[in-house]
């Protein structure tokens, strides 16, 4: 796949995303379970294909995602309990933020997505963000979610120790956590199996990743 010139032009406190995916490949890559399938909605067809793609490509692609996302929150929303905390759980590297086809700083929101997290947001949803992303590009990351208008409610990165952890299993780990708060995850939202995979969350959304060319 052709890249942009975004890895080019980071700097030490804006590090290369797909660097530093690269620090989680191999925990991701032994990793291969899948969410159940009664609890996940099925990415755009063209997510199965091995051709590159582009931006406008794998926007529509999303935005065939998020056109099942909608209505499903609409209805959450409507049919929340008095009281009841709801959340949605995000992945941010081709998630929440278009990172493989974005081609500047900050990096630019996934459209598609952030209308569906706005919609949530302005109805009392909070958004929680789970990512590979190491800790030590935490602040810088909160800052560009916010940029792009997201109310980030938390953001979870991995510190040290995590760095050796399966990535699915980490990221399961922090849904726990959120639940634990008193959320009920009404979505998880992401675009790799390991977003999704390990449950704690009432449905996934799989954007998709093109059979792993998005990170």
């Amino acid at each position: 796949m052709t890249r942009g010139p975004l890895a080019r032009r980071l700097t030490v406190t804006a590090v290369s995303v797909a660097a530093l995916a690269a620090v989680a490949a191999p925990a991701q890559a032994a990793d291969t379970t899948t969410a159940p399938a009664a609890h996940t909605t099925a990415t755009a067809t063209a997510s199965d294909t091995t051709a590159e793609v582009d931006f406008t490509t794998w926007q529509n692609d999303c935005q065939a995602v998020m056109d099942q996302a909608l209505p499903y929150l609409q209805q959450r929303v409507a049919d929340a309990r008095p009281g009841e905390k709801q959340a949605i759980v995000l992945d941010i590297d081709n998630t929440a933020l278009a990172t493989d086809l974005g081609f500047q700083l900050p990096q630019a929101a996934n459209k598609p997505v952030l209308d569906v997290a706005q919609y949530a947001q302005a109805h009392g949803v909070a958004l929680f963000f789970v990512t590979a992303r190491p800790g030590i590009i935490e602040e810088p990351t909160e800052w560009n979610l916010k940029y792009d208008g997201y109310q980030v409610s938390g953001l979870y990165v991995r510190g040290l120790f995590d760095l050796f952890k399966n990535v699915a299993d980490y990221k399961t780990a922090q849904r726990v956590d959120i639940e634990n708060q008193g959320y009920d995850i009404i979505a998880n939202i992401g675009n790799s199996d390991t977003d999704l995979s390990g449950g704690h969350a009432d449905r996934t959304f799989k954007l998709p990743d093109y059979n792993g060319q998005l990170s």
